[in-house]
């Protein structure tokens, strides 16, 4: 051992004795945490479920949102707010302003991203549009092409995110439009298959980005019987996402499910539901040299 590693290591030694700790506590790796915060199929639902003695009388509310998101902000220091779409229809909200509420009330939220759902259209791409451009979060899609429509330069296929000394990934990716929208709201928008595309940007991230965590949001389905596409295929069949959040099947999970990818690489699969009910949470912990982990998934009951 050289001289000066020992009097380094021998001085270290000294303090941790003098101090009544163990040396090995100065080795220890160093951990950052992610917290991310998400909904899905919120659906216009301004104020709560009415107070009716239905299955869900009281529960969810924009309000009560904010202050959860506003509460957990406090007590953690790198948050990630997601959305995985449909934000419209449900409610006359949507029906007399468009959208508009929904958007502002996400802005006050501080969304960093949403994800495009196929009720996102129903008042037309052109309100689609003219509700994105003033929000001060990121629509985010890799799978529809909006080169011919108004939308072309609002919609971007990923984003990415630094908390601290975490490099995020986020990628978007929409359920095919044709039979579920009328083709006159989506106008020239072209849908092109989520698999390969979410694959190829996924590996951009991971690879030429060095993201150290990639997230998917998704509106394409948790799981389906037939051939088409879900969440659960696409964690299967894809490579360098971390993370899918779905929406679309409404689907209430307790916790995430766990998958693996196309190189039995571990890949969570989220969703909570619909109508605001629930904020989905998950905590992530990064060691020092970025290997990670999920350590708690707590779907909070907005109530």
């Amino acid at each position: 051992m050289k001289r000066r590693s020992f009097i380094k290591q021998g001085s270290i030694v000294s303090m941790a004795l003098a101090t009544g700790l163990h040396a090995t506590d100065f080795y220890k790796p160093k951990v950052s945490s992610l917290t991310i915060l998400h909904s899905n199929d919120v659906h216009s639902r301004i104020e709560p479920f009415a107070q009716d003695g239905s299955k869900y009388a009281g529960l969810g509310g924009a309000a009560k949102r904010a202050s959860l998101i506003s509460k957990i902000r406090s007590q953690q220091e790198h948050v990630l707010l997601l959305d995985c779409g449909d934000i419209f229809q449900g409610t006359p909200y949507f029906n007399f302003f468009g959208g508009e509420l929904e958007f502002k009330l996400m802005n006050e939220m501080k969304y960093d991203a949403a994800t495009i759902g196929n009720h996102d259209f129903d008042a037309g791409i052109e309100a689609l549009d003219k509700q994105a451009r003033p929000a001060s979060f990121d629509l985010i899609n890799c799978n529809y092409d909006f080169k011919d429509t108004i939308m072309h330069d609002v919609v971007k296929p990923y984003r990415i995110f630094q908390k601290g000394d975490i490099k995020i990934g986020v990628i978007g990716v929409g359920i095919a439009l044709e039979g579920l929208v009328p083709q006159t709201l989506y106008k020239e928008t072209q849908y092109h298959e989520p698999i390969a595309r979410a694959n190829k940007y996924a590996q951009m991230l991971k690879h030429d980005e060095a993201c150290h965590y990639v997230i998917c949001l998704s509106h394409l389905g948790y799981k389906y019987r037939g051939d088409k596409v879900s969440d659960q295929d696409l964690a299967a069949q894809t490579a360098g996402i971390d993370l899918i959040l779905g929406g679309h099947t409404h689907t209430f999970l307790d916790e995430p499910t766990l998958l693996s990818n196309k190189e039995g690489k571990p890949v969570y699969v989220n969703q909570v539901g619909w109508a605001g009910i629930v904020l989905g949470q998950m905590e992530i912990q990064f060691e020092k040299n970025f290997k990670k982990k999920c350590v708690s998934c707590k779907p909070q009951l907005i109530k």
